[in-house]
Formats: C-alpha cells, sequence, structure tokens
C-alpha cells in the first residue's frame, strides 16, 4: 500500500468518525450539557493556546487532556454520566474546529493531521471505555484500582496516537517510520506524562466533586502549555539568529547565496534517514548552518566557497577556526564540535560531522553543474575514502525520495 493511499485511509476513517458521530448526536440530542458544555470550553482554550513547533510532540496538551477525560468520564458529582462515545467525539470535533479554524484556512497540513489524530484517539478511549461503564463492567472498581484503570486506558490511547502520528508523518514526509516512532515514544516520557495523568485526575475528580473541579485542576496544565509556547519562541528567535550568523559569510562573498541553508536542509535530511533524535537533528542543522563560518579567517576567499577540495591540513584549519568562532557566540558546544571535527579523519569523526562533510562536498559537486551532475557527484563521493558510505547511501536515498532540499525559512 503506498504512503498516499494510507494517509487518504487515517483521514477518511477521522472523518468517517465524525460524521457518523455527529449525525448520532444531532439526531438524538445531547446528553448533560452542562457537562459538554464545559469539557468543550476547555478543550476549546487549549486549542486556542496550542503552539505550532517541528520538536511538539504534543501542541495542545490541555486540549488533549480535556478531551480524554472527558471520553473517561463515568458521573458527574456522583450522578452517572450517560453522553456515550458519539457524544464525545462530536463535543471535542466541534471545539478543536473552531480552535483550528485559522490554521485550517491557511491550509496547514499540520493543522489537519492534528485534528484527525485527535478525533481518533478520543474515539479509541471512549470505545474502550464508555460502553463498558454503560453496562456496570466498571462501576464496582473503587479507589486505588478505578485510577489505575483510567491510567491504563490513557497509557494504551497515548501509544495508539503515537503510532498513529508516525504513521501519518512517515506518509506525509516518507521519513523512516522507526525514527519517527521512537521520537514520538519519548515524547510521552515528557508531556505526554503530564496529558496522561491530568486526564486521569480531572474525570476522577469532576466524578466527585463536579464540573467546578475542571478550572482547578486544568490551569497548572495550562500554564505549563503556554510557558511551552512562549519557549518555543525564543527558539524560533535563537535558530533565526544562528541562521543570521551563518550568513555572514555570503555577505562577505567567501560562499554562494543559500549554500549554508541548502546544506542544513539537506544535512538535517540524511540525519533523520540515519535515525537521528531531534535533539540531534538540532545540533546538526546548527552546525551545518555554521560550518563555513571559519572561511572569515581567510585573507583570500576561496573561490566559490569550496572547501571539500582544499588541502587536508587547511580544511582542518578552517574548521578548527570555526568552531572557535561558534564557541564564541554563546551557540551550544556540541556545534562547535561537529564544526571544528568535520574535516578530521573519516574514522574519528563524529557521526553529525561525517554528515556535514558529505553534504557540503555533494552542495559543491553540484553547484553550477549541469545534468546529470547529482548522480557523477554521488558517484565520486562513493568512491571517496574521506566519505562514510552509510551517509553517503543515505544521502542518495532523500536525493532519490525527495529531491534536493529546500532551504528552510529564517
Amino acid at each position: 500500500m503506498s504512503r498516499s493511499v494510507l494517509l487518504v485511509l487515517i483521514r477518511g476513517s477521522a472523518a468517517l468518525v465524525a460524521l457518523l458521530s455527529l449525525g448520532v448526536t444531532l439526531w438524538t440530542g445531547v446528553q448533560e450539557r452542562g457537562a459538554a458544555l464545559a469539557f468543550g470550553v476547555l478543550v476549546l482554550v487549549g486549542e486556542l493556546a496550542r503552539w505550532s513547533g517541528t520538536d511538539a510532540r504534543e501542541a495542545a496538551p490541555l486540549g488533549a487532556a480535556g478531551a480524554l477525560s472527558y471520553a473517561l468520564l463515568g458521573e458527574d458529582a456522583g450522578r452517572a454520566s450517560h453522553h456515550g462515545v458519539f457524544q464525545t467525539v462530536a463535543v471535542v470535533l466541534g471545539a478543536c474546529l473552531l480552535g483550528s479554524v485559522p490554521r485550517l484556512a491557511r491550509g496547514e497540513e499540520q493543522a489537519l493531521d492534528h485534528l484527525t489524530r485527535r478525533i481518533l484517539t478520543v474515539a479509541f478511549a471512549a470505545v474502550c471505555f464508555q460502553p463498558l461503564y454503560g453496562a456496570g463492567v466498571f462501576r464496582d472498581w473503587i479507589g486505588p484500582a478505578y485510577a489505575l484503570l483510567l491510567l491504563a486506558l490513557l497509557v494504551l490511547t497515548a501509544l495508539c496516537g503515537a503510532v498513529l502520528s508516525a504513521v501519518s508523518a512517515h506518509c506525509r514526509t516518507g521519513w523512516p517510520f522507526g525514527p519517527l516512532l521512537r521520537e514520538e515514544l519519548r515524547g510521552l516520557l515528557g508531556i505526554g506524562s503530564a496529558v496522561c495523568a491530568t486526564g486521569a485526575v480531572m474525570a476522577l475528580a469532576v466524578a466527585v466533586a463536579g464540573l467546578w473541579a475542571l478550572p482547578v485542576f486544568s490551569l497548572p496544565l495550562l500554564l505549563t502549555q503556554l510557558s511551552l509556547r512562549r519557549y518555543a519562541a525564543v527558539r524560533s528567535t535563537y535558530r533565526q539568529t544562528i541562521a543570521s550568523l551563518a550568513r555572514a559569510t555570503e555577505v562577505a562573498g567567501y560562499t554562494p547565496p543559500g549554500h549554508a541553508r541548502r546544506v542544513a536542509a539537506l544535512s538535517r535530511a540524511v540525519g533523520r534517514e540515519l535515525g537521528m533524535t531531534e535533539p540531534e537533528l538540532t545540533v546538526l542543522e546548527h552546525a551545518a548552518l555554521m560550518h563555513d563560518i571559519g572561511q572569515l579567517s581567510l585573507v583570500d576567499p576561496v573561490p566559490a566557497g569550496a572547501t571539500a577540495g582544499l588541502p587536508a591540513e587547511q580544511q582542518r584549519r578552517i574548521a578548527l577556526l570555526g568552531g572557535a568562532v561558534v564557541r564564541q557566540t554563546g551557540v551550544d558546544a556540541r556545534v562547535a564540535v561537529v564544526v571544528e571535527r568535520q574535516a578530521d579523519p573519516c574514522p574519528e569523526q563524529p557521526l553529525p560531522a561525517r554528515i556535514v562533510r558529505t553534504v557540503n562536498a555533494y552542495e559543491e559537486k553540484v553547484h553550477g553543474a549541469g545534468p546529470g551532475g547529482s548522480l557523477k557527484a554521488l558517484e565520486e563521493l562513493r568512491l571517496a575514502a574521506e566519505h562514510a558510505p552509510d551517509v553517503v547511501e543515505a544521502l542518495a536515498r532523500v536525493l532519490s525520495r525527495d529531491g534536493p532540499a529546500s532551504p528552510p525559512v529564517g
């Protein structure tokens, strides 16, 4: 099955569940409207406070916790709840749509994937809990046993959501599924654990104290979400600063325009192909952006900035000078290490330095080359001893699948 067909099936399943839930809810009417309104507003607030970021595993943790707690709500202040699976999905869908209108209007594909994941995970949790609770299976569970039951269902739902998110990203981008899934699972240990814990606590608190418990137990997660949103903005500014520093070699005429950004984009794709984690990819991208900054120490620029053809000693000198400059800027020390070691002998290099060296050499070879330049450059890299074979083959797979990487904005 092709990736595009699988992605259509996932989104089609979410659309079918959403339409069925809306239809049944409109036909039967909304049960316990106060609870539906309260949880709907909670999810809406979480969605409106959602942030955008490539490294965010859950962009709207408050919305996720509110949606899952509504799916696992059995009682409201001691009174049995009867909202069921379809109303749960309909309420969450309405709140998510209202919160995502601006992003959907802009055609953001991530907003559609986010909505698809929310619908399917909430439907999964509700199907696992509501029918059994309505049949009286869980009503005799009290105390710690009931709390552990809710946590177990939330963890299972989170795992299903991680798999769904990894599959959607794989279908959309073509990146390897294994590293994507590992990154999603790592995210569950951070904000994912907070979502599960808050969802369970809110469901338990509303069952005892009623809907007044919602604002009390949602406030800490809302503050956390707003803090993470601000942190994401700081990270974005930090990256733009690094990109501006990297352009210094272009402004001074040492490297061709856009060279650093192309190397950074392609290096990140190769690193992902080789299974690097998101923090490692960030270090790799920053090092690739600044890999040529040592050329600013040269009196006479290298023609076209092509350092790959220089003698080994001169390459190492430029790399060491570049690492020294990076350290002076206050950038992560790991970035400086990659910049310093990009000209070391291949067996002694860490993986990020190998990637930067190979991608930089490829970019220099294909710059200004005519048709067939890409294939010729790959063959030359395969025959060169200073390039790791696994990195060259990963580069070849990325190019065959995606073509030349587009430079990131910033």
